[in-house]
């Protein structure tokens, strides 16, 4: 099989495209033919073994390869097509249209990948294509893991923060389901695309600080890293919520004092990635709710430029490749 393999750390040049051995699934496996999956910022990370985080460098690297990648075919987050069961699966048939997360073990950026039948895999959402629904998981299960964590009410104000990538677009439609008045940071190419899928406010941060527009939230929901955590406290309302996707080692120090001495809380406990979460969204899609946000679509063969545009930061939601693509749109 056709499979997108990097033998070494560094640049989206390592990235080939080569011929793998097919897996055949074991008795608690499916074997699924990809139709498309998501290329994340953690795949460029692991990569280019450059992560935004550095407090897990160490565990990282011994789990994923001291001198080279350990696996070398990258993708966690698709949506195929089940080809083949193990004999004690009965969850899944031949057949079946299913999108879901590969967690560690990867290989979705091939043009198959095997998987035990208990990880969160679940039916296609009906409505929408196999490359909307491979840019669902990632984004849609920590965006609906933090904010459900938040506990938002009707009419409450969350700010999104890094809301024009894969976690942060369905972190303003989700917010805005839940009944919330949304305010989304980002870029200005992205402001009209927030806006559509539901942001009432918004905020360049190229051009002006939110943290310094004197207005206040109930929530705020950080995909970026750099973010100032002093700051953003500043703009917590009492009783607020500060929702850490990408926290740095200080600030889960600081979040310590902060539950401890006053009325704000700090949540950075990762997302679990469950069945139930996937088959919310998957209902959420289907009922019109929410929807993905595709940013572009690449070939196989155009795998080294789809990293290179997550890593410009510049997208506007996933950038997913497609097994069956031959150009860019």
């Amino acid at each position: 099989m056709k499979a997108i393999v990097y033998t070494k750390y560094g640049s989206p040049d390592v990235l080939q495209v080569k011929e793998v051995e097919k897996p055949t699934p074991k008795d608690d496996e499916v074997l699924i033919k990809v139709h498309a999956a998501e290329v994340t910022k953690a795949d460029c990370e692991m990569r280019s073994f450059n992560f935004q985080v550095k407090w897990f460098w160490l565990p990282l690297r011994v789990a994923l390869g001291l001198i080279k990648p350990k696996k070398r075919v990258l993708g966690g987050y698709f949506a195929g097509q089940v080809e083949s069961v193990g004999k004690d699966v009965s969850k899944f048939e031949m057949g079946d249209h299913v999108f879901g997360t590969a967690k560690l073990r990867l290989g979705a950026h091939g043009e198959y990948v095997c998987l035990p039948a208990s990880y969160t895999l679940v039916a296609k959402p009906h409505n929408v294509s196999f490359e909307e629904a491979a840019a669902v998981p990632l984004g849609g299960l920590n965006a609906l893991h933090f904010l459900r964590k938040a506990n938002i009410q009707k009419g409450e104000k969350v700010l999104v923060n890094g809301a024009g990538g894969s976690i942060g677009t369905f972190g303003v439609q989700i917010a805005k389901a839940m009944g919330a008045e949304v305010t989304a940071v980002d870029s200005t190419n992205k402001e009209k695309m927030l806006r559509l899928i539901g942001a009432d406010y918004f905020f360049d941060y190229t051009k002006e600080d939110f943290t310094k527009s004197g207005q206040t939230y109930d929530v705020i929901f950080s995909m970026v890293a750099k973010s100032s955590y002093s700051e953003c406290m500043k703009v917590l309302k009492p009783q607020g919520r500060y929702l850490l996707a990408n926290p740095r080692m200080s600030d889960m120090l600081r979040s310590v004092m902060t539950s401890k001495f006053t009325d704000k809380e700090v949540i950075f406990v990762f997302a679990g990635e469950t069945e139930e979460e996937l088959l919310t969204l998957k209902e959420m899609i289907e009922a019109g709710k929410i929807k993905s946000i595709v940013d572009t679509i690449y070939s196989f063969e155009q795998a080294a430029e789809a990293h290179r545009r997550v890593e410009t930061e510049q997208r506007s939601g996933a950038v997913v490749i497609s097994a069956g693509h031959n150009s860019k749109t």
